[in-house]
C-alpha cells in the first residue's frame, strides 16, 4: 500500500503509478445489439479479469484483459446457449476473448456539450441573452481514447475504447482505487460471427453492430 493514494496531473486527480486489478465486485463487461432491427438486447460477460499498469506518465499506461466467453448472459437461456455455440462464440474452441491496449491519448476533461457551446458561441437559455458557459465541475470525468486489439475466435482487430475516467481515491477499506467506464462499437462479422437470418420484411434478425459497454473499479496491488 502506498502512503499517497492519488496525485495531480493536468489539473485532474489520478491514481499513483503501479499495477491495478479489476475489482470483481464492481465491474460490468457489457454489450448491446439489435433484434429484428428494432429492439435493443443487452448482455454481459460475468467472468473477466483485467490488469491495468498506470505509468508515471499516464499516457504510457497499458491494459490487458481476459474475458471468459462461456460466461455470456443475456437473460434468456435459449439465446445464451445459441451465443455459446459454433454459430457465434464457439466457447468450446475459444474459451476466452482477449484485449490488449497499444496506446492512449488524452481527450481533455471538459464536458463535450460545453465545448460545443463555446465553439459555436451557443446561447444557453435563449431569449436573446448571452450566457457564460460554466467551467468544468469536479464531477466531470477526464476522457481518454485507449487504442488496442480485441481478439475473438482467434481473430484480432483494432478497437479503440472511448474511456471516461471516474476518479481516484482511497476506499473505506484502505485500498487505493479508481473508477472508469468505456464504450466502443464493433462489427461482429469482422470476427467471424456471421450467423443471421434474413427477414421477409427486410433486414436481418440479429444486428451486425455490437456496442461495447464497460464499467468498473480497479484496485492497487501491493
Amino acid at each position: 500500500m502506498t502512503d499517497i493514494a492519488t496525485r495531480t496531473w493536468d489539473g485532474m486527480t489520478i491514481p499513483v503509478a503501479g499495477t491495478y486489478l479489476l475489482d470483481q465486485a464492481h465491474k460490468r463487461i457489457g454489450f448491446l445489439s439489435r433484434h429484428m432491427m428494432v429492439s435493443p438486447v443487452r448482455g454481459e460477460f460475468a467472468e473477466a479479469t483485467a490488469q491495468i499498469t498506470v505509468a508515471d506518465d499516464p499516457l504510457l499506461s497499458s491494459v490487458t484483459a481476459t474475458i471468459m466467453s462461456a460466461s455470456i448472459t443475456t437473460g434468456s437461456v435459449d439465446r445464451d446457449t445459441h451465443l455459446k455455440s459454433a454459430d457465434f462464440l464457439d466457447v468450446e474452441r475459444f474459451p476466452t476473448l482477449e484485449y490488449r491496449s497499444t496506446g492512449i491519448t488524452w481527450q481533455g476533461n471538459e464536458d463535450p456539450i460545453f465545448q460545443w457551446a463555446r465553439l459555436r458561441n451557443h446561447r444557453l437559455g435563449g431569449r436573446g441573452r448571452s450566457h457564460i458557459v460554466p467551467p468544468q465541475s469536479d464531477g466531470i470525468p477526464g476522457r481518454f481514447v485507449l487504442t488496442g486489439e480485441l481478439t475473438v475466435k482467434g481473430i484480432t482487430r483494432a478497437v479503440d475504447l472511448e474511456v471516461n475516467f471516474g476518479g481516484a481515491r482511497r476506499d473505506p477499506y484502505g485500498q487505493n482505487i479508481f473508477g472508469f467506464s468505456a464504450t466502443a462499437s464493433i462489427n461482429r462479422e469482422d470476427y467471424g460471427l456471421l450467423w443471421n437470418v434474413v427477414l421477409e420484411s427486410g433486414g436481418v434478425l440479429v444486428g451486425k453492430t455490437v456496442q461495447i459497454e464497460i464499467a468498473g473499479e480497479a484496485i492497487y496491488q501491493a
